[in-house]
């Protein structure tokens, strides 16, 4: 099993999640996060005085897979539909998963998910 944690910019989350739902993959966490890479921040106006953002506004999904087949497909439908070719586009991290276990059934693993 793997956990998909991808941040990307809030105007993309309908087309990533449209995309997810079509490549077959069942459930997901969507959060607001904050943060910046390469951007570094950046100024805006407001009422005529600038100021510096500091952390940009992003989502952040976090998917579980059961297995390599539907990784590849979570990983394409992310990349495909939060691509601007612009800076911040977000990043993808994957990890390895132990165990998973569903409190209401006490299922485990893949029957879990």
């Amino acid at each position: 099993m793997k956990k998909i944690e991808a941040i990307i910019k809030p105007f993309k989350i309908e087309d990533v999640k449209d995309a997810l739902v079509e490549a077959g993959i069942e459930g997901m966490t969507v959060s607001e996060v904050k943060g910046y890479g390469r951007q570094q921040g950046h100024s805006e106006l407001y009422r005529g005085a600038e100021y510096v953002v500091e952390f940009i506004p992003k989502v952040k999904i976090e998917i579980v897979v059961s297995n390599d087949h539907y990784l590849e497909l979570a990983i394409n439908a992310i990349k495909e539909h939060a691509k601007t070719g612009k800076i911040g586009d977000g990043k993808i991290f994957i990890s390895d998963i132990e165990r998973v276990i569903r409190i209401r059934t006490d299922e485990e693993n893949e029957e879990a998910l």
